[in-house]
């Protein structure tokens, strides 16, 4: 491998790393934001024993919005490739 194909390589795992770890503080600051909605919001409208219930609502949102947005993101790609 050459000096040239090394800083290539290197400059694309690098930038792999930081656009990871970008999107791991976006993910966490997003958990964040759920949970405030179901705190402020389900909590108050189920009652106070609504634990198991506001963490089942919780997963599911999160669930659904990882699938919406690898989706959309896959056919973005797609389209791109």
């Amino acid at each position: 491998m050459s000096k040239k194909n090394f800083k290539i390589e290197l400059a694309k795992n690098t930038m792999s790393l930081v656009t990871s770890s970008f999107g791991l503080v976006a993910a966490l600051a997003w958990n964040e934001v759920i949970k405030e909605v179901i705190d402020k919001f389900v909590r108050p409208f189920l009652g106070g024993s609504s634990g198991l219930i506001s963490l089942v609502i919780y997963a599911l949102l999160v669930t659904f919005l990882a699938v919406f947005i690898t989706y959309n993101l896959s056919k973005i790609t797609e389209k791109r490739g």
